[in-house]
């Protein structure tokens, strides 16, 4: 009768450990597959907000750092094609441009505002 007592009380501690480890297991295989996805998406995100988008140059004022381009759309921000007046995050990067240029060029959106953060004559 005590080795029916040992023995039962062997197998319940060692079936107790081995859904322990199951379970943990389990989260551990879970919280993996979460992180890849967010991996993934991050990924895709990065991938679309480094896109460029397509735009000609329909006016410049470099006194007030205003860009009016007609682009194409623009992925990052979720825009459709339209022409649009900019800001821009520097008035350095109008030197070289000027209207009728074909570009490309990165906005990020904050609030309301959109600004051009990267711009470059097309080739």
């Amino acid at each position: 009768m005590k080795n029916t007592l040992k023995l039962s009380a062997i197998t319940l501690t060692i079936l107790s450990a081995g859904a322990a480890y199951a379970a943990d297991h389990t989260v551990h295989v879970i919280e993996n597959q979460q992180r890849m996805e967010a991996e993934a998406k991050a990924k895709a995100k990065a991938a679309t907000q480094s896109e460029m988008a397509d735009g000609e140059i329909r006016k410049i004022n470099k006194n007030t750092g205003k860009i009016t381009v007609k682009h194409g759309e623009i992925k990052s921000v979720e825009m459709p094609p339209m022409t649009m007046v900019f800001g821009v995050a520097d008035k350095a990067m109008l030197e070289g441009l000027k209207e009728g240029d074909k570009v490309k060029f990165n906005v990020k959106q904050e609030g309301s505002n959109y600004t051009v953060t990267e711009i470059k004559k097309a080739q």
